[in-house]
This record gives structure tokens, sequence and C-alpha cells, in this order.
């Protein structure tokens, strides 16, 4: 039997803040703010980042923690524009 000829429709396309906050995360309470932390598989690691909490290299292919404002003034976006990518143990001793 042949395949079918009709287009399927596309699927729309998801900004990056959709897709962030889509994915699994959760709310932490850190110096008297709230957190989104977002972990990120060693797979989905693609570049090297620098950890705000050791002000060392966290590598490519590294899982780590993606972090941002839940509770900030200026926005979603803002927020997430200012995210950081932490090594685990640097946040947890944050």
């Amino acid at each position: 039997m042949p395949r079918s000829q009709r287009r399927r429709p596309a699927r729309p396309r998801e900004d990056s803040l959709d897709r962030l906050i889509a994915g699994w995360k959760r709310t932490e309470t850190r110096g008297g703010g709230e957190w989104y932390v977002q972990p990120l598989s060693a797979v989905q690691a693609q570049k090297d980042y620098i950890c705000p909490g050791c002000r060392g290299v966290v590598p490519t292919g590294t899982a780590h923690l993606v972090v941002w404002r839940a509770d900030g003034v200026l926005g979603d976006a803002a927020d997430l524009a200012a995210r950081r990518h932490w090594h685990s143990g640097c946040w947890k001793r944050s």
C-alpha cells in the first residue's frame, strides 16, 4: 500500500522559556529567595559553563543543575535569561 502524501501540520515552535519551564524542575528557598532548580543530564550538557559557586568549569558532558530566580521582579523571561549552571555539590553547599 502506498504511503499517504498528506502533510502533517507543523508543530508550533516553543521558545526557550517554555521549553525550560516545561521540563522537570523543583523550587527551593535559599538566601531568602525562591529558586527554580532543574537538573541537566550529561547528554543534555552541550557546552562548558562556569559554576558561580566555585568559579570552576562545568565541562561539556557533565550532569549539573540549572538555577534561576522564581520570585524575580522583572518577570519570568528576565529571570530565565539570568539562569546559571551549577555543579550539584556547589549548589548543595550554597
